[in-house]
């Protein structure tokens, strides 16, 4: 995308917030590579690849939802999708304590109400106390079948797991669909968020979780 372009879609996404995404931008330009969160090619696009690719996943997002970002490393996609939908109800989830800190840092700067939890997903007592959310994000964290593994258990019955892939996604889909089935999830949909305003749209694998009941019929 041009600069032109990029600005454009910044100032579309992020509307009188625009300010705090350029800071966040800001943020990961000048420590995100010494402190081990973007390689050092990603940093002359960290606008169309990280930070606008994450925060178009608030199309699948409801209103007013609560929202878990699991692994959520330099903050992707969380901190761009609270910084566009002030509305959310979000928490991070990140296990390294040093990211753990660079995310607390980043919320304090940007002035961002969002809450930022050291854990894995896995962990049960993460799943106590995290549990029941309506939407819970991941990006560049895992394999859909594991990924489901992990992440279906912090949704609410019939919540939502959003996951941001790349190219392979359908073929993912195609590989995974029994183990995201075996871990409770329904049938994983592919769609493409942001085409109003990127060039090359994000995709998002959508799961939601099944009921408990739904669950138990589909065991054979």
């Amino acid at each position: 995308m041009s600069l032109d372009s990029v600005a454009v879609a910044a100032r579309t996404v992020f509307g009188d917030r625009i300010d705090q995404a350029e800071a966040y931008v800001e943020l990961l330009r000048v420590h995100g590579v010494e402190r081990g969160l973007i390689g050092p090619r990603e940093v002359d696009r960290l606008w169309e690849r990280h930070v606008l690719n994450s925060a178009v996943i608030g199309e699948r997002v409801p209103k007013g939802a609560r929202v878990v970002d699991v692994g959520s490393g330099a903050g992707l996609p969380g901190v761009p999708l609270a910084i566009a939908r002030p509305d959310l109800d979000i928490v991070l989830l990140e296990p390294m304590a040093r990211r753990v800190d660079w995310l607390a840092e980043v919320a304090d700067k940007l002035d961002l109400p969002i809450t930022i939890v050291r854990g894995r997903a896995e962990e049960r007592q993460v799943r106590a106390d995290l549990g029941g959310a309506d939407v819970v994000t991941a990006r560049a964290v895992a394999p859909l079948a594991k990924l489901a593994g992990w992440c279906l258990p912090l949704a609410r019955p019939e919540g939502i797991l959003l996951a941001l892939k790349g190219a392979s996604a359908a073929e993912e889909i195609e590989r995974d669909r029994d183990a995201v089935r075996r871990s409770g999830g329904g049938t994983p949909e592919l769609f493409e968020v942001g085409a109003a305003v990127l060039e090359v749209p994000s995709l998002v694998v959508v799961i939601p979780r099944l009921p408990a009941p739904a669950r138990r019929k589909g065991k054979k």
